[in-house]
């Protein structure tokens, strides 16, 4: 992510990516790696993504992993000394993106907001693909693409989170991130080797994906929903307790001036000068605009949360019935 940030324009890309086209290969590589290193743990599993595009098309034929201690390691140095090893061998080397693992689908966050910006103002056809290990052990498998919307890379790019800048742009959870399809796609020879893994692996190999017991996955999602709502209440009572001192300082300020108005008058009227003018604004600063961008990636997250619970509930719903009608038959 360092080595994108080195490379940042200042220009707003943009660069309409209709369709991400991800090879087998380069999955499988991405889901070992989160399995390997985040799984149980709390740690997430974070990588570079390789490729090209062709036309509205961006395929995705390789990855490679983070450095685990990166302070140990040169970032930059690492991602580019990885590709040049990789175009030695004649594999894509040009890199469109990351990818990074989540856990119920917990990964809209401020530092998400910045590396996506990182990349795609560097890199405008780049994309992060957020993979959660948790949802596809359940049998569902979980790969998702999205990129910022050019009206978040303005607010980014500015630095200006007031409710003023992002009411001007029209900015909110909804238009923060955007999410592109993604397609798997593997070769004639890749698609003959699944066959025969296929046709060699046990037959009681893939029976835990048809689980019934989705209470606790859908306990953990409903926990982690109600967090988010607490978080949110927060940054509403932040909000809330922001506008009431703006209102106690403008009562306070209509208190003066009246306050000097009647002064003044009774001045005049026993025939004294008026009380020179002074700049109220010295004595009464406005207080500074308080940020909203944390509260709208939280409310991002909350719609996150609510998309996934309903996918969530829908497919294990179907389950249910496939059973009832076996159990019938």
């Amino acid at each position: 992510m360092a080595a994108a940030r080195g490379r940042r324009d200042t220009e707003t890309p943009h660069c309409n990516i209709s369709v991400v086209q991800l090879e087998g290969l380069a999955l499988v590589k991405m889901i070992k790696h989160c399995h390997e290193e985040g799984a149980g743990t709390t740690e997430m599993a974070q990588g570079v993504l390789l490729g090209l595009v062709v036309d509205d098309r961006l395929e995705i034929t390789n990855c490679f992993p983070f450095p685990r201690h990166a302070d140990d390691v040169d970032e930059v140095e690492y991602q580019l000394e990885m590709m040049r090893h990789l175009r030695k061998v004649n594999v894509d080397h040009l890199s469109v993106g990351w990818y990074q693992s989540t856990q119920l689908g917990n990964f809209v966050s401020t530092q998400l907001l910045e590396f996506q910006y990182s990349y795609q103002t560097s890199i405008e056809e780049s994309v992060v693909l957020i993979y959660d290990p948790v949802k596809t052990a359940r049998g569902f498998l979980s790969i998702k693409a999205y990129r910022l919307t050019p009206e978040a890379i303005n607010i980014v790019q500015e630095r200006d989170y007031t409710p003023e800048a992002l009411r001007k742009q029209r900015m909110g959870y909804e238009n923060l991130f955007q999410e592109v399809r993604v397609v798997i796609k593997n070769s004639h020879l890749i698609n003959t080797l699944l066959c025969e893994l296929f046709e060699m692996m046990p037959s009681s190999e893939g029976l835990q994906f048809l689980d019934l017991g989705t209470m606790s996955t859908l306990d953990r999602q409903l926990r982690c929903l109600m967090d988010s709502v607490d978080e949110l209440s927060q940054e509403a009572n932040k909000f809330n307790n922001f506008q009431r001192q703006v209102t106690k300082q403008q009562q306070e300020k209509h208190k003066y001036v009246q306050k000097r108005t009647a002064e003044n008058a009774q001045r005049q009227a026993r025939g004294e000068p008026a009380l020179p003018e002074e700049d109220i604004s010295k004595q009464f600063k406005p207080l500074a605009p308080l940020p909203r961008l944390d509260a709208m990636i939280v409310s991002g997250q909350i719609s996150n949360y609510c998309k996934q619970i309903s996918q969530f509930c829908s497919q294990s719903l179907g389950k249910l019935y496939v059973t009832k009608s076996l159990q019938h038959e």
